[in-house]
């Protein structure tokens, strides 16, 4: 009978320690958050998006259900993320977003699309500093699959130019690539034709050059007579009638 009552007492003993440490574990709660990788999202929307729930604020309960990798939150446009804890009252949550290059329009819908031609995201919303892209032939489109179009290096043409735009500072609303293949942008009241994809990142920088005089007109600017030979080029610059 002793016996019993020794373990049965050695028994409660490691319960009741139990139970502090769980209570203990319990009542720790995360008090910094650090947001790292997100440019689509503010840093609190991030943390509105993952502690949605008071018990993700628990440390415990987060740092366990990060380390049995149970599935994270679907969010748009994000690949996924990564929560490291520093600590137990500090959280830094490591965002991957998903690459994007541009969208096009599609019954109703904003289909936008990765360099790869894949759709990444499907929206009622137009994002800004995407551009949007048109003269695209396509079939139907699938959520995670390529679009379908007549020759797959347009996404190559496509990525270059928004990548050398993005290193000039410059946005533009819409791109337009005809039959041909050649492009044409859409800058507020400000239409730019490029001509083909020759020679892309002089011709943008040629337009970087002129932004400060074309500010505030409206017309076309013709920039397919660029010539990395000739730098005296003259470009041809067309206002728009204020009758159109």
């Amino acid at each position: 009978m002793t016996q019993f009552l020794k373990k049965w007492k050695k028994g409660l003993i490691i319960l009741a320690v139990f139970v502090i440490a769980a209570a203990s574990a319990l009542s720790v709660n995360i008090r910094q958050v650090t947001v790292s990788g997100n440019s689509r999202y503010t840093g609190n929307e991030i943390v509105e998006l993952i502690l949605q729930k008071p018990m993700d604020w628990n440390s415990a309960c987060c740092y366990m259900k990060e380390r049995l990798g149970i599935q994270h939150q679907q969010i748009p446009f994000v690949e996924d993320y990564k929560l490291i804890f520093h600590g137990p009252f500090e959280l830094e949550i490591i965002v991957h977003e998903k690459s994007v290059v541009g969208y096009v329009s599609y019954m109703s819908s904003y289909m936008y699309f990765d360099k790869d031609g894949i759709v990444v995201e499907s929206t009622n919303e137009e994002l800004e500093g995407i551009p949007r892209i048109d003269g695209l032939s396509f079939g139907h489109i699938v959520l995670h699959k390529p679009l379908i179009v007549e020759s797959h290096e347009i996404f190559e043409e496509i990525l270059k130019l928004t990548q050398v735009l993005e290193t000039y500072g410059l946005k533009a609303d819409r791109i337009l690539y005809d039959s041909a293949g050649t492009a044409t942008l859409f800058m507020q009241d400000l239409e730019v034709y490029l001509g083909d994809s020759s020679d892309i990142n002089g011709k943008v920088a040629e337009l970087s050059d002129m932004m400060p005089k074309l500010a505030g007109n409206s017309g076309t600017l013709y920039l397919n007579t660029y010539d990395p030979v000739n730098r005296q080029t003259m470009y041809t610059f067309k206002k728009k009638s204020q009758n159109n």
